[in-house]
């Protein structure tokens, strides 16, 4: 391919509408542009590196057994309806209407789609196990689209279904496709490690999210580098200790607490009550039920662990105004020791189990109690895991530090079970004949957002590093002379010609254009070998090549292609 003849509009600058790295070096070396918030255009070079995603991903899913299809994105509501999640999954949901007033669903995943496939061809035992995927686009309504492809409304996404007739087996397809994932990643030259994973709306027993180190992630990881645990901060736990027994009192006793509304407030003078000797009481309407929450002064509750241990699909903070028609009370002076409605369920932490001598409020304005036992003064009607785990806890598996990390989730694999099976009847008759729902599975991958995982993780100062794998051309070759007479150019042409008769993905700029500019949109794109031909060089027979971010060697012209062949047989 030649510059001149292809499509690459770099830019001097960053657009202003970029915030991360990785989005400012998708527009400045030209692989995309925007055309609205969460809506791109994938430029030629930008189309090249996700096609060799794409690739990888099939590659790697075939070898693992999995059987490519592709499924609609336009999908009929009912089906949603029928897996319950036209109302859990609303808030991403598009949704369009025909001629004819007809509503339909723009696929933001294929779980319904898939399953009723299933439905209708999976007969028996000696059909299973299978697994499908496919590579296309999907629709999600994102409230706020940023960071370019990180987070946007259209996407491309890999999504797989396994359909196991046993747990075990599922297990067996679960372990084949965490182990493909692994792969895959690697191929594409990213530094990644799985975490264990809350399942959210899609539902589940077991999930991995597959993390990519990025100080610019939205997600934080919980690890121990002593014994490798991992996960992600919505299904983290720590060995942290409960809270220090006291000797109970005879009873709570009121206190005056005027104007005292913080954790902080109540731990200062005159009152100095520890926070860790606090009971922060919270409420929440969980799928329209209030739920009062018991979590430690000084821990902080964890949303995604409340709706994983209460199964609720929807929950929130509870307003003031609803929080006082409950307790008669205002945030600040809320308790569980008085004035509890009967049919109100509350949830601590197990952090605060058998803890005494907390101070906590008294469900009255500006009044607090001291002296309460949790155990005796507080009827806790379930006890969880609720709390976030914060860094240099000790880890539970080997008590070892624990550390937390930004990252970027690339890729995540579920075992569903037979949520989706038992509500959209896909079901098989075992050996003896009996109708059993098949055991599912769902793996995805960001095919998108793993392009731009790649850029976010491999660049310098001067633009990106493409890991050879992903390259949109392995190499640029670079004359300072473009004038088809010259020796440059000759040279040029025919290394070019060479290294692509061997196979070899090149581009060769032959764009009238200052070395300073060529070289700074090489650096800039970042492919991963330059080869640059200049006056001064060849009248030495000699050439350069410049690994991207390496040492520039100088090598005898004659030479050159069987140098850059070394140089891609290294690097494979």
């Amino acid at each position: 391919m030649r510059w001149s003849h292809y499509f690459i509009p770099t830019l001097k600058e960053s657009p202003a509408e970029a915030e991360i790295l990785s989005h400012k070096l998708l527009l400045r070396a030209g692989l995309v542009r925007k055309l609205t918030g969460g809506l791109y255009t994938f430029l030629p070079l930008g189309l090249r590196t996700l096609r060799k995603i794409e690739v990888i991903i099939r590659e790697e899913m075939n070898r693992a057994g999995a059987v490519e299809v592709l499924m609609p994105a336009l999908q009929p509501p009912e089906i949603w309806q029928q897996s319950g999640r036209y109302e859990t999954a609303r808030d991403v949901l598009y949704k369009a209407r025909d001629r004819a007033n007809k509503e339909w669903v723009l696929s933001p995943t294929a779980e319904e789609v898939i399953t009723t496939l299933a439905a209708g061809e999976i007969a028996s035992y000696r059909q299973l196990p299978v697994n499908f995927y496919q590579i296309s686009v999907k629709f999600r309504d994102e409230i706020r689209p940023r960071f370019g492809l990180m987070r946007a409304k259209e996407f491309i996404m890999k999504d797989a279904y396994s359909f196991d007739a046993s747990d075990e087996a599922a297990m067996a397809s679960y372990r084949r496709m965490y182990d493909a994932y692994t792969r895959i990643f690697n191929r594409c030259g990213l530094k990644n490690f799985p975490v264990e994973a809350d399942t959210g709306v899609i539902g589940g027993s077991h999930s991995h999210e597959f993390m990519v180190p990025a100080e610019t992630g939205e997600n934080d990881v919980v690890y121990c580098e002593a014994c490798g645990y991992a996960a992600n901060i919505e299904k983290a736990t720590s060995g942290i200790p409960a809270t220090a027994a006291r000797e109970a009192g005879p009873a709570p006793e009121k206190f005056a607490t005027p104007g005292v509304v913080t954790i902080e407030a109540l731990s200062k003078a005159p009152y100095s009550v520890p926070a860790n000797r606090q009971v922060k009481t919270l409420i929440y309407i969980a799928d329209s039920q209030p739920l009062i929450i018991l979590v430690r002064g000084d821990d902080q509750l964890n949303e995604t662990k409340l709706m994983a241990r209460t199964g609720a699909v929807q929950a929130r903070p509870a307003t003031p105004e609803e929080i006082f028609a409950l307790l008669g009370a205002h945030p600040g002076s809320l308790g569980a020791v008085v004035n509890v409605p009967a049919h109100v369920k509350v949830l601590a932490d197990e952090r605060l189990r058998g803890a005494n001598d907390m101070t906590t409020g008294a469900n009255e304005d500006g009044f607090h109690l001291k002296g309460v036992s949790l155990g005796r003064d507080i009827k806790v009607t379930t006890w969880f895991d609720l709390r976030t785990v914060t860094a240099g806890e000790p880890c539970a598996k080997c008590a070892k530090p624990l550390k937390i990390r930004r990252a970027i989730e690339v890729g995540h694999v579920f075992k569903l079970g037979t949520k989706y099976s038992e509500k959209l009847n896909a079901c098989f008759l075992d050996a003896d004949g009996k109708s059993k729902p098949c055991v599912m599975g769902c793996y995805g991958i960001g095919v998108t957002r793993t392009l731009q995982a790649v850029i976010e993780q491999c660049n310098d100062k001067d633009g990106i590093i493409w890991p050879l794998a992903v390259a949109p051309f392995q190499v640029c070759i670079t004359p300072l002379a473009v004038a088809k007479d010259s020796a440059v150019m000759q040279l040029a042409e025919k290394i070019y010609a060479e290294l692509t008769a061997a196979g070899v993905e090149v581009i060769l700029d032959d764009r009238d254009e200052r070395p300073g500019v060529k070289f700074k949109d090489a650096d800039l794109v970042g492919f991963p070998l330059r080869i640059g031909i200049g006056e001064k060089s060849l009248a030495k027979g000699e050439v350069e090549l410049k690994p991207r971010g390496g040492a520039l060697t100088l090598v005898k012209a004659e030479e050159a292609v069987a140098k850059v062949r070394e140089f891609l047989a290294g690097k494979a």
